[in-house]
């Protein structure tokens, strides 16, 4: 299934065989402390920066009505001057009709803010804050 909205995603996770739980990442973009001068102005201008993790969650498809639920629950957790500009998503498939746990998502999530920090985001779907997946790269 190719995935053009966030609606695609829960679509997809509803419909999967085994239940699943899914992962997200909010991101936001800090310019680095060595940054150049170019860099900086690019910056101001809305462009470039690195991605840095902001905060995370995880929720099982169906607790999840809508990309709007996702965006006002995390606003409720959004610290002043950090807000996100992109949240990235992954899944997680139960086992035996049992989706995993919150438990089970922790080292997974932990992974993705690692990787995520590293720029290596290729087993994410990145979705920007209108729930539009992003082209990175």
């Amino acid at each position: 299934m190719n995935i053009a909205s966030f609606d695609d995603l829960l679509v997809a996770a509803r419909q999967q065989p085994e239940p699943q739980r899914l992962l997200f990442v909010f991101a936001g973009v800090e310019l680095p402390d060595d940054a150049t001068e170019a860099q900086r102005a690019r910056f101001e201008q809305g462009q470039g920066g690195a991605l840095v993790p902001l905060m995370c969650v995880d929720k099982t498809p169906q607790e999840l009505p809508s990309f709007a639920a996702l965006v006002a629950e995390a606003q409720q957790f959004t610290a002043p001057g950090h807000d996100w500009v992109m949240v990235f998503a992954a899944a997680m498939s139960g086992t035996l009709n049992q989706a995993p746990t919150s438990a089970d998502a922790e080292a997974p999530l932990q992974r993705m803010v690692d990787a995520i920090k590293r720029g290596a985001m290729d087993g994410f779907i990145p979705f920007d804050r209108q729930g539009q997946p992003v082209r990175l790269g």
